[in-house]
């Protein structure tokens, strides 16, 4: 077990530590010596890395049954996690959100690129919504809490803990107030525009703040257009195109407390004569629109991760084949598809290979007019290519040319 004063060591095979020196955070767990230091003898906590001669490399949070076994979070061996520690690291990335953000609505804190491997935090006004994605930061949930008070006095601080990943890290999956009384539903402003989303029973922190940027760029499409937002979950899409000036949005979502949200704040927002929705599976109304002869100025596809592991893209990659062709028959020529996935396994240029064939299967042809990533509340790391995770094409959709 880790400890401050005796924290475990944990060595690397022969030249596994080139890539933690060209600025990488991660160690797999076959690139540890485990004749050394063997893993399934160690329990989760922090450790001090070294190479494969014995000299350190940094202080790391340890998983040990992970495929990522050790994060590291400072290259001072001596560095703890400190109250002191966390203060600094929430101090650095408060400035960066308060810099480019008038209202204090953006994820705090976005793991890796923030510095605090496995820790998110979202904002939403005086409310915090903390995530811990390791044993280690787990452990030190009560002093990421002080320092959070210390640096923002918030009035709530909630953790929502309900990833199924938890559990490989032998976590168990729960949502409570570390401050405050546990709260129903958050409120925040996006793009000028008010929402409320469910907490206790809504996805991740309860919002989605990476499709900021994205959904900003939309806007210029939505003016005075047919739109239909697919996977729309509390109307972040729908309402914002609604406001931009759309004639009608319609969207769609599986949930029925997602659809509810979607008239809330349409009714918030002062547009609920122009937003409507569909609940149901998106596949099977998508294809119901089509059979109804339905076509749309603006078509919106923001799924769920089709691809969660690597080993999942063949199933995954045909998913976002078939809804980007499902959406593509519902967009009239000269309109415009947003297509979005949040998989980290999907690169760019691949969904955008996607969109390109399912225009061709249907004797389309496409324009990229625009291109979006994550929100710079959600920084990327240059070394993680992972913490890039997010990507929207805005494509044009003629008939063939």
């Amino acid at each position: 077990m880790c400890t401050m004063t005796e924290p475990t060591v944990i060595r690397l095979r022969k030249n596994e530590e080139r890539r933690l020196k060209a600025g990488h955070l991660w160690v797999y767990a076959n690139e540890i010596d485990t004749r050394h230091t063997p893993l399934k003898d160690l329990s989760a906590g922090t450790c001090v890395l070294e190479d494969s001669r014995g000299k350190p490399l940094g202080r790391a949070l340890l998983s040990p049954h992970s495929l990522i076994a050790a994060r590291l979070y400072s290259r001072d061996v001596k560095q703890a996690l400190s109250r002191s520690f966390f203060k600094k690291r929430i101090e650095q990335a408060l400035t960066l959100r308060e810099q480019l953000f008038d209202d204090a609505c953006y994820r705090l804190i976005y793991g890796e690129a923030d510095g605090l491997p496995g820790l998110v935090v979202d904002r939403f006004n005086d409310v915090l919504v903390v995530q811990t994605g390791s044993g280690a930061m787990e452990a030190h949930l009560d002093v990421i809490v002080s320092a959070l008070d210390a640096v923002l006095a918030p009035t709530h601080i909630i953790a929502k803990n309900e990833a199924v990943a938890r559990e490989f890290e032998g976590l168990d999956r729960y949502t409570k107030a570390l401050k405050g009384e546990l709260l129903d539903e958050i409120s925040l402003t996006e793009n000028g525009a008010a929402f409320v989303a469910p907490l206790a029973e809504g996805q991740k922190t309860g919002w989605f703040y990476d499709h900021r940027a994205a959904r900003q760029k939309m806007q210029a499409l939505a003016k005075g257009a047919r739109v239909l937002d697919v996977f729309s979950y509390c109307g972040g899409w729908g309402v914002q195109a609604a406001l931009a000036g759309a004639e009608s949005v319609t969207c769609v979502d599986g949930s029925e407390i997602a659809t509810d949200y979607v008239h809330r704040n349409a009714q918030l927002n002062g547009v609920a004569d122009t937003v409507g929705s569909i609940q149901g599976d998106a596949f099977a109304a998508m294809k119901q629109l089509i059979a109804d002869g339905e076509k749309y100025d603006l078509v919106v596809l923001d799924p769920p991760a089709f691809i969660k592991r690597k080993k999942d893209f063949k199933n995954g990659l045909a998913g976002y084949h078939a809804i980007n062709e499902l959406a593509m028959r519902l967009v009239k020529p000269g309109g415009y598809l947003v297509s979005a996935s949040c998989s980290m396994h999907m690169p760019a240029e691949r969904l955008l290979e996607v969109v390109h064939s399912s225009a061709r299967h249907i004797d389309r042809s496409i324009q990229v007019v625009g291109y979006e990533g994550q929100g710079p509340d959600h920084p990327v790391h240059p070394a993680i290519a992972e913490t890039a995770y997010l990507k929207t094409w805005f494509c044009r959709v003629l008939f063939s040319l």
